[in-house]
């Protein structure tokens, strides 16, 4: 397996993968979109395709570096784990793994000492693979919002 960043030739992939893990109801011109963005300015990201030897896409994972406050965390920057996936036949065969060891790495070289996550409430499976990649939970929080008429 390797792990690299994402280029033009893994758009297709990521945006299966991605579409996967966050399905936008048949809109998939919304990942290609952020996906074209994400290879032209990328930023303070760091945007990975995990791949077989043989070339089949195996995970991908996406990280970015946040100045802001981070729940949980003491630092700034925070390297920020904004997307994570492996294809089903793929898991627990340490791909997950090796995307998270290189976000690691890059994201000491970006002067950050804390990389964190989130995962809904209900997400059992996420939090199962936080732990088992060595992330601690920090906070449970639940989001409101109230409309304000005009």
């Amino acid at each position: 397996m390797r792990v690299e960043p994402a280029s033009h030739a893994d758009a297709a992939d990521w945006a299966g993968m991605r579409e996967a893990l966050w399905p936008t109801g048949g809109d998939h011109g919304t990942h290609a979109q952020d996906i074209a963005r994400l290879l032209a300015d990328p930023g303070n990201t760091i945007n990975l395709i995990a791949r077989q030897e043989g070339g089949a896409a195996l995970g991908f994972a996406e990280a970015s570096l946040r100045h802001d406050y981070v729940n949980g965390c003491d630092s700034s920057p925070v390297a920020f784990l904004e997307g994570i996936y492996v294809t089903p036949e793929a898991r627990g065969q340490g791909v997950a793994r090796a995307l998270i060891a290189t976000i690691e790495a890059w994201a000491r070289s970006q002067g950050a000492t804390e990389l964190a996550s989130d995962a809904a409430l209900d997400n059992i499976g996420s939090h199962g693979m936080h732990n088992a990649l060595g992330f601690a939970e920090t906070q449970r929080v639940v989001f409101f919002k109230k409309a304000l008429g005009a």
